[in-house]
């Protein structure tokens, strides 16, 4: 295997009397370490203090206190941290160069000759950032990450895993449209494989399941909603009739796939819902009888304030037809998120990060914001972690690895912090407090 960029030659020290070294762990996936943390957050379950974490062959072979740790790992070298926890998950981004090769309501920009080029080069620094941020997982719901996901795997350049839906699936004039582009430039780039991809009636939404599967797509994802980035829609138009929504559901579960559906509006909510889909992204129209029906479905909620909160944050740089539904959506964004937290739905850390920019209030590495917004809305920071790490792989069905959790058999896809996140969340919204990032047991990030 190739070395990672942040795995060669690591010796790290945390204090004046610790020091850390993974070299043979960056050398040599199958060696096995050991990592002692003043404090232990699980992902799910209660913290544990004094505790001790094995990693051997990229997986967590044992975790238990440290006054336990068993004689047959007496040999081992154990560092130490302050806080370990199961690496984050985004499970919703898009990684497509914007407000650096263009922007999102740029839709010519994407049609130039070489602009896949451009912008895979630039979401490879994206993929940086945000494994450097603590993300070791993310589900992008439209965007590059999944065509560059591939040198991530091979080592050439540095990512978090990537399970992605390739491109999103939208009926004519929907919300994943390009609504000022001709449509016979659209549906040509359709065919080549692009971010978005247009299918109406039940057989045209089964072929562009079994097209964007064949992309690679580890998830389905939909618009059942019209959108706020869109530009002839609104966000509470209901998109695909229940058949095409049932037919995509059904298309995806053939190959074990769920679906994710853009859904704002209650009505697209609810046909979603009523069609199967796994996971409800944005859901500002959320009520009690939609929360009912989620728990019922056994549905996950994506709430995205971080993208309404940053865009509304800078609504004179929107367009002014996206302004009127940004204002709108947002006071809806803050109330369904409190109603879904009182309700006990389930809820995955999601953001629709978009940026390039490291500069703007929605660019990749800043993900970990949804979780300050998930603790204002009623949630306790040891809830909002699990939302981070232990409910995302949930989104994915049976396409997510064992992941999300400090336990013996799942991925030891983890991160050291410099402070307990559980008496002030905010710790983890700084990079510079996420001290150590391991993927797979390799050391990435060290201070």
């Amino acid at each position: 295997m190739r070395i990672p960029v942040h795995a060669v030659g690591i010796a790290a020290t945390t204090s004046a009397s610790t020091t850390i070294s993974t070299a043979a762990a960056a050398n040599d996936c199958s060696s096995a370490f050991g990592i002692l943390a003043d404090l232990l957050i699980p992902g799910r379950g209660d913290p544990v203090s004094k505790a001790a974490l094995v990693v051997k062959d990229s997986a967590i072979d044992w975790v238990g206190r440290e006054d336990d740790i068993p004689a047959d790992y007496s040999s081992l070298h154990f560092s130490r941290v302050h806080v370990l926890m199961p690496g984050m998950w985004d499970v919703h981004t898009h990684f497509m160069g914007s407000n650096i090769v263009g922007s999102l309501q740029d839709s010519f920009t994407q049609f130039l000759p070489g602009m896949p080029a451009l912008i895979g080069a630039v979401t490879v620094d994206d993929l940086r950032a945000t494994l450097m941020a603590g993300f070791t997982s993310v589900r992008e719901l439209g965007g590059y990450a999944g065509d560059v996901y591939p040198a991530v795997e091979a080592g050439a350049i540095v990512g978090p895993h990537v399970y992605s839906s390739m491109s999103v699936l939208s009926i004519t004039g929907g919300h994943g449209d390009q609504h000022d582009v001709p449509l016979a430039t659209v549906l040509d780039a359709c065919s080549r494989g692009t971010p978005f991809a247009l299918c109406d009636g039940v057989e045209g939404c089964t072929r562009a399941v079994r097209q964007v599967i064949r992309r690679g797509a580890k998830v389905i994802k939909i618009c059942s909603t019209g959108g706020v980035l869109s530009l002839n829609d609104e966000p509470e138009d209901s998109q695909f009739s229940p058949a095409e929504l049932v037919a995509i559901v059904e298309e995806a579960a053939r190959s074990g796939r769920v679906v994710a559906a853009h859904a704002i509006g209650k009505n697209g909510i609810m046909a979603a819902l009523d069609a199967g889909v796994k996971s409800i992204e944005h859901g500002m129209y959320l009520d009690e009888e939609v929360a009912a029906k989620m728990k019922e479905k056994d549905a996950i909620l994506v709430p995205t304030r971080h993208i309404v909160e940053g865009l509304a944050a800078g609504a004179e740089d929107l367009a002014p037809v996206t302004r009127v539904k940004m204002e709108r959506m947002l006071q809806l964004s803050r109330d369904s998120l409190k109603l879904a937290v009182k309700l006990g739905v389930r809820i995955a850390l999601g953001t629709d990060t978009f940026s390039s920019d490291r500069k703007h209030r929605i660019a990749h590495g800043k993900n970990a914001k949804e979780l300050q917004y998930a603790v204002d809305a009623g949630m306790s920071p040891l809830r909002a972690i699990e939302m981070a790490t232990a409910v995302p792989p949930e989104t994915l069905g049976r396409q997510a690895r064992k992941a999300g959790q400090l336990k013996r058999g799942y991925d030891a896809d983890m991160i050291a912090i410099s402070k307990n996140p559980l008496g002030d969340i905010e710790i983890l919204t700084k990079p510079d407090n996420v001290t150590h990032v391991w993927k797979g047991g390799v050391l990435y990030k060290t201070p």
